[in-house]
């Protein structure tokens, strides 16, 4: 099957942006500076009766660097990430869980790198033959380029939601609802196989987001409502088609059996008008959907 291009190789001229590290500092660190900065002020508060002169610059120095330093401070939980941007312009992720600090000129935005699921909703998609079908699918993400997520598109949620239905769409169109011999690939005949190459679309979608896709699966699939009833119809009618014929298979290999068995060991010799007759009975009695009821000739065969 010939592979379709990727929204990004569509768009060649987007430049994406990259995830780097953030140069920043333990906050742990810079916790120690603001306890000194405290005790620099209070130091100075004291002093300020018995001598101005030190007491003032002491309280002074203490609180401005105690302002600096505190605005400085945030925390990351594990698989939280934080993007560090000086006036606008990205300068690095911040992946290192704990108390954090970055000096207070620094931007910071934080967002999670953890796994999230989502269901879409149902929606209505024509298959491969143009029957109307319903679909909705789960799909498991988690951002991997922070940066891209970021500055890439304008809302990554948003965009892995409207992505999910359009690669859904896509899918549901490029493959029939059924196919009860079993010849063709079908939506709900290869769960596996419609599931992964789903997968591969939405990874192809969401590359320029830096997202990626570990789980997808289709969650809800049937025929709309307005062609449910005929469709399930068809079913069934294909269904005892596929039946009956299994059956009529077998009861002819069964009579062949019979008749070559009752020919090789000299039961009983028949000729065509009677071969005819018995491998009528029998077809009767294999492929009748009723117990027949038996008629035994107490007299000569021919009789």
């Amino acid at each position: 099957m010939a592979t379709q291009a990727s929204p990004i190789d569509r768009n060649t001229a987007l430049t994406l942006s990259t995830e780097r590290p953030a140069s920043t500092s333990s906050g742990y660190l810079m916790l120690v500076v603001l306890l000194a900065a405290i005790i620099v002020a209070i130091f100075g508060a004291t002093q300020i009766d018995a001598n101005p002169t030190l007491g003032v610059p002491l309280l002074l120095a203490g609180s401005l660097v105690f302002a600096f330093v505190v605005i400085g401070f945030y925390m990351l939980q594990p698989n939280q990430a934080a993007a560090i941007t000086l006036f606008g312009s990205y300068k690095g992720t911040d992946r290192t869980t704990g108390l954090r600090w970055v000096v207070p000129w620094y931007g910071k935005k934080k967002l999670s790198v953890r796994a999230n699921n989502i269901i879409s909703d149902k929606i209505k998609v024509n298959d491969l033959r143009g029957n109307p079908i319903e679909i909705a699918a789960q799909v498991v993400w988690r951002v991997t380029d922070t940066a891209q997520a970021l500055f890439d598109v304008d809302n990554y949620k948003t965009f892995v939601l409207v992505q999910i239905e359009a690669a859904v769409r896509t899918i549901g169109s490029r493959y029939p609802y059924d196919d009860f011999e079993h010849q063709e690939v079908t939506l709900r005949g290869n769960h596996d196989q419609v599931g992964g190459e789903l997968r591969q679309e939405l990874i192809a979608r969401l590359t320029m987001a830096g997202i990626t896709v570990d789980e997808c699966g289709f969650t809800h699939l049937a025929y709309a409502q307005e062609i449910a009833g005929a469709m399930l119809r068809r079913q069934q009618a294909q269904a005892v088609v596929a039946a009956r014929q299994t059956l009529v298979e077998g009861a002819v290999g069964m009579v062949q059996m019979a008749l070559t068995q009752l020919s090789e060991k000299g039961v009983v010799e028949l000729d065509d008008e009677r071969r005819a007759a018995m491998v009528s009975n029998l077809m009767v009695v294999l492929c009748g959907e009723r117990d027949t009821q038996p008629i035994v000739n107490a007299g000569s065969l021919y009789q």
